[in-house]
């Protein structure tokens, strides 16, 4: 029995053969999927404690005055980024104080704690479900209490106003479909999965 597994312990971590390689590619998604992601998860407060961001909708083009004064959409009508944001009572000063206030990028990866709903604030980076595959994670602009129970607006700060639509609706999102807030972003190491999940797509047809 000893020898066995001598041999079994030098194919995993001495060998050089290929199926030495797909063996170890296996046992680390195990361990990470298994035990890692649920045990950070379980430490952090949420079950979703690291996320990928798989579009772009908090990007910002350019500097922050840029996108300060880029095309958004107000009560319906054409403006600007700031004039959406001075419609929630959010001013340029109170939007540099925010988490990421220069947003984030397509491929980011975000690290999410748990959080009750009357410690959010606005201008926190929201994480929650809804229709769509992926979780959502934009910005709060807007919060409020009825019958005891939160509600809140986001916005990716790429967009031109809140999304209300079949697949995604960010205007009026209850406790129950909050997931945490962001606090930490690790560049671009998200573009790991994105790409993982198209080859995958590519043999689905």
């Amino acid at each position: 029995m000893a020898g066995f597994l001598k041999r079994i312990w030098w194919f995993l971590w001495k060998s050089n053969h290929p199926l030495s390689w797909i063996a170890n590619i296996v046992i680390a998604f195990v361990v990470i999927k298994f035990v890692f992601y649920p045990l950070l998860g379980f430490l952090l407060g949420t079950s979703y404690p690291i996320v990928a961001v798989v579009s772009g909708s908090m990007e910002h083009d350019g500097d922050f005055e840029k996108w300060w004064n880029s095309i958004a959409v107000c009560s319906k009508s054409a403006c600007l980024q700031k004039d959406f944001y001075m419609e929630h009572n959010i001013t340029k000063e109170t939007f540099m104080r925010f988490p990421f206030k220069n947003g984030f990028n397509k491929g980011d990866i975000m690290i999410l704690v748990g959080v009750e709903p009357e410690e959010l604030k606005i201008g926190d980076i929201l994480v929650f479900r809804d229709r769509q595959k992926d979780p959502i994670i934009h910005r709060i602009v807007k919060k409020w209490k009825v019958d005891g129970k939160w509600y809140f607006q986001t916005k990716g700060d790429h967009n031109l106003q809140s999304i209300t639509g079949l697949k995604l609706n960010e205007v009026g999102i209850s406790e129950e479909r909050i997931v945490g807030k962001a606090v930490f972003r690790i560049p671009y190491l998200g573009w790991i999965k994105i790409l993982f999940v198209k080859f995958i797509g590519l043999f689905k047809g």
